[in-house]
């Protein structure tokens, strides 16, 4: 499977969707709470991740 900016945003914003929408579901916090706080931290650290994993592969792929 091929990669690229499309299928990632596509891949990334189901795993937050899924994320998401088992917190609201689960009665452990206050859906303000998941929406406003957990939402915008998950999406940060998403990002943080994915451009540490986009430059550790472009780091494979150079073959050092």
């Amino acid at each position: 499977m091929e990669f690229n900016q499309t299928t990632t945003a596509a891949a990334f914003l189901a795993i937050i969707v899924i994320g998401v929408g088992g917190l609201v579901a689960a009665p452990m916090m206050a859906t303000e709470t998941v929406l406003m706080m957990v939402a915008p931290s998950m999406i940060a650290f998403g990002l943080i991740m994915l451009a540490i994993g986009v430059k550790h592969g472009e780091y494979r792929a150079t073959g050092r």
